[in-house]
């Protein structure tokens, strides 16, 4: 199952698990669409892999399997 990271591990902006904005790659580094575009040309910095739209859960489903609280950075 998805973590559903809170935030961008670039610029630390949040992502709520039902935004359109949140981008993954297969190890679930995330990122925001603004980075993603402008800085990471959608290639994961990490993993060298492709970042995609992350998909959202139904609303429904968080409350049984809620999303992540922990905030991931990346180091400069």
């Amino acid at each position: 199952m998805l973590q559903l990271r809170p935030n961008c591990e670039l610029c630390d902006c949040d992502l709520p698990p039902a935004s359109a904005d949140a981008l993954i790659c297969s190890f679930e580094c995330t990122f925001c669409r603004d980075c993603a575009t402008q800085h990471l040309q959608f290639t994961c910095p990490n993993c060298a892999g492709e970042l995609l739209q992350r998909p959202r859960r139904p609303v429904n489903k968080l409350l049984s399997y809620p999303a992540s609280t922990e905030r991931v950075k990346r180091s400069s």
